[in-house]
């Protein structure tokens, strides 16, 4: 049960955190969804050093790699805001932008997951 409750605060903050990185990287403009953008390449990439460190070291217990991948950043990144967007091109027949949209998130995130994992082991050793 405590597992649970440090998830759910790990939740809360994830989502507070997405909520002022969306704003901020909106102000970039409004013809992009460059908040979605932002939080999902920054999650993708923090992911990618969290269970990399976790799994491959004792520096990150079981349970704070839990509260860490689950609670902040399943809060923090935002698959249903990407896929709202996404739909949302498609229905005004903005079909371009979002091709665009799709490609760039699923490329550039998993680009980011890959950073992410060679940053930690190179911060590791591993």
């Amino acid at each position: 049960m405590v597992r649970f409750l440090w998830i759910c605060l790990g939740g809360a903050v994830g989502t507070g955190a997405r909520y002022l990185i969306s704003g901020w990287a909106a102000r970039l403009g409004a013809s992009f969804p460059y908040g979605t953008l932002a939080v999902n390449l920054i999650g993708s990439f923090t992911i990618g050093v969290v269970m990399h460190v976790a799994l491959a070291t004792t520096m990150l217990s079981p349970d704070l790699r839990v509260i860490l991948a689950v609670g902040v950043l399943g809060g923090f990144t935002t698959y249903s805001g990407f896929n709202f967007e996404t739909l949302q091109y498609l229905r005004e027949g903005a079909w371009l932008l979002g091709i665009v949209n799709v490609a760039v998130m699923l490329g550039a995130c998993l680009a980011a997951g890959v950073a992410g994992l060679a940053s930690a082991r190179w911060l590791v050793g591993n």
